[in-house]
């Protein structure tokens, strides 16, 4: 090509960039936030999988602990009781061994009058009440300390359990995020200073109940799960009071099964952070989900090229969304 065509080749392409800038759309700040889930379907799928299931562990593995703890203090409460019977029942055998032991018959015939013989025998009664409270006492304490250590043990089977779910889960999670490039670990966001939040309901065993998409999404016209509408409400509480988008269509993860919510940093729409204040919202915001996740039902959390994910902490993001624009929250 000679110069010349050189030259109109380079002045066609600078023409045609051009347009398409001219021309391309602008992205405003109410434009919906980037997808949250780096446009990897094994990410997302795994995230969502592998964290329903490390919660469900750490749900059982709490409650184990809980269960374990009180059983111990059962069981010391019992072997207490069983040290102070067991002198006593001692100190009665011996007794016993040493004087024979006593009957109706014998204090009868030591009796001298009718009345000593009817307080012999009202002493012989109280003592052999006194004896087999002692006895009865005794046996109970020492059934006590079995079926606790029985149950104890049965617990410490459980923790077990739950620990192997943790474990596999936590590798699973860290596969995950391998993929957009968690296998580099961060030192996250300081939570020390953030309000606690009031704790979601969750079973009687400790776990989170299912729940379905059945509450007014205050954000839009879907809807949200409760624990998500907690969530939500929880945040708003805490004082983090700018624009946030929850349900929607066209996202194949939590949005649309109502668990999820984009909180911005601006008062209308999105955009990325580009001052201090903007920074600062997005990360006391990020740090209250952190620090409120046991009590939430934090699933995972993304904000500003990090993810916290309960099973391995912070890691850092690199999938095809940054989060710069948002904090996106996903509800177990």
């Amino acid at each position: 090509m000679t110069p010349l065509g050189r030259r109109c080749a380079a002045a066609a392409a600078a023409i045609a960039t051009a347009v398409a800038l001219l021309t391309a759309p602008l992205s405003p700040a109410s434009a919906e936030p980037s997808p949250d889930d780096g446009g990897d379907q094994t990410l997302g799928a795994v995230l969502e999988s592998s964290g329903k299931r490390y919660l469900e562990a750490k749900a059982v593995l709490d409650n184990s602990k809980k269960k374990q703890a009180e059983l111990q203090k059962e069981l010391d409460t019992a072997q207490g009781a069983l040290d102070g019977l067991s002198q006593q029942v001692g100190n009665m055998a011996a007794e016993q061994y040493r004087q024979g032991r006593l009957t109706g018959p014998s204090l009868m015939l030591a009796s001298s009058d009718p009345s000593g013989f009817f307080g012999r025998m009202t002493s012989l009664n109280e003592l052999s009440a006194h004896n087999d409270a002692q006895l009865h006492d005794y046996l109970e304490a020492k059934d006590t300390i079995a079926r606790a250590k029985s149950e104890l043990d049965a617990e410490v089977d459980e923790e077990q359990k739950a620990l192997t779910v943790i474990d596999k889960q936590k590798k699973e999670a860290e596969k995950a995020l391998a993929l957009v490039g968690g296998n580099v670990t961060t030192k996250g966001l300081v939570t020390a200073s953030s309000p606690k939040a009031a704790a979601a309901p969750r079973t009687s065993s400790g776990g989170w109940p299912s729940e379905t998409c059945s509450q007014q999404d205050p954000t839009t016209s879907g809807c949200l799960t409760p624990r998500t509408l907690h969530a939500y409400n929880e945040v708003k509480k805490a004082g983090f009071n700018r624009f946030v988008g929850c349900f929607r269509t066209g996202d194949i993860w939590e949005h649309p099964k109502g668990r999820a919510c984009d909180w911005s940093l601006q008062t209308k729409g999105f955009s990325v952070w580009d001052t201090d204040d903007e920074l600062k919202y997005g990360n006391d915001l990020m740090a209250f989900l952190v620090r409120n996740a046991d009590a939430l039902g934090i699933l995972y959390v993304i904000w500003n090229r990090q993810v916290w994910f309960p099973a391995t902490g912070w890691s850092a993001y690199v999938g095809d969304s940054t989060h710069e624009d948002h904090v996106h929250m996903s509800i177990v």
